[in-house]
């Protein structure tokens, strides 16, 4: 059994419980019971969004809102929500559009952010007015803002191509760039196939270890969110890539108890912010005009994989969406396929025979 310090999502939900707990003393008393209430119902990467959009909530009471005016935010009571009604969540929602922190750093907040905002105190107050602690549920008067949809960007397959070809040759970087790149070739090309051919999030990726894989099967274990684990399969390209980075890795003398399968220049387990930096390096070189991470490479894969299958449940099941809407909103709008299938299916020359 690896040791909670080897275990990528055991150790960021401990951080995450320590960020939370450092929180709380911040926030209101009374908050200490919803985030107890709903321990079991969420995880601690939630509960830590939650707590920092309370405060910013609770921190404009106090700066804004005359019945609040002033009060520490410590100070604040049960009996003070009742004071809150929609008009004045809606209020909050419109000055999150852009404000100051208290650094001085200004923030803002599009459709999405402010959504993520008002979903946090629909979760705070659905759970107090159940409990019968306050006299209503009043954000659930507040009207959701309205969501545009995001162009969904994935590559096309020439340039899946030009990133594989990047990877593999390091072709467009400089000459520092590339003694740089060589170092890390084998490891790279490795997490950029791994991504194209299984369609993982970056957390699931930088989360493996080496334990996770079974080449005997072409199969490994990934964490899904939420913490389910579930085996996923793989071809015998990915296979050889896999391997030979393996190979590369044994090589570099990494102690047993470092169990991560992908490694810093530090030789420790990989972050997100660091993938995330290493596709879009190599995806500037593959494709400048399109601004490529992990998830487009997610997209990429999803939509690779239903245009081979047709089939929107294999889909949703190998991405591990619990909602096939959201796949079929992502993946299965592939409306370019669509409309360049029909292009000269109706021909003008059955209109006028003088054509």
């Amino acid at each position: 059994m690896p040791s909670i310090s080897n275990n990528y999502y055991l150790d960021r939900n401990r951080k995450n419980m320590q960020k939370l707990n450092q929180m709380l003393p911040e926030l209101p008393a009374f908050c200490s019971i919803f985030f107890i209430g709903i321990q079991d119902t969420t995880t601690p990467l939630t509960r830590l969004n939650y707590a920092v959009d309370l405060k910013t909530f609770f921190n404009y009471l106090v700066t804004f809102e005359s019945d609040f005016l002033n009060k520490p935010i410590k100070s604040l009571t049960i009996n003070d929500l009742d004071l809150i009604d929609a008009r004045l969540i809606e209020r909050y929602l419109a000055y999150i559009s852009y404000y100051d922190k208290d650094d001085g750093t200004v923030l803002s907040n599009g459709e999405r952010g402010k959504m993520r905002k008002l979903s946090s105190l629909r979760a705070f107050f659905k759970y107090m007015f159940n409990k019968d602690m306050i006299k209503a549920n009043v954000a659930a008067k507040v009207a959701s803002p309205k969501l545009h949809e995001k162009p969904i960007i994935r590559l096309e397959n020439e340039e899946t191509t030009e990133l594989m070809y990047a990877c593999n040759t390091l072709t467009g970087f400089t000459d520092h760039q590339q003694k740089y790149n060589e170092k890390f070739k084998i490891r790279d090309k490795a997490i950029v196939s791994l991504f194209l051919a299984t369609g993982i999030r970056v957390s699931e990726c930088v989360g493996l270890n080496i334990d996770d894989f079974n080449f005997n099967l072409n199969s490994f274990r990934v964490t899904r969110k939420g913490g389910n684990q579930v085996i996923l399969y793989f071809g015998e390209d990915l296979a050889q890539i896999l391997k030979e980075y393996l190979q590369y890795r044994e090589s570099l003398n990494i102690p047993k108890e470092e169990r991560a399968l992908f490694l810093s220049s530090q030789n420790k387990r990989m972050q997100v912010r660091a993938m995330e930096y290493l596709i879009k390096k190599y995806a500037k070189i593959a494709t400048p005009l399109k601004n490529i991470t992990p998830h487009k490479l997610r997209s990429t894969y999803g939509t690779n994989l239903y245009r081979e299958t047709k089939d929107i449940y294999i889909v949703a099941e190998v991405l591990g969406h619990k909602d096939v809407n959201t796949t079929r909103k992502h993946y299965a709008a592939i409306s370019d396929d669509a409309r360049r299938s029909v292009a000269g299916k109706v021909r003008l020359d059955q209109f006028d025979n003088k054509i």
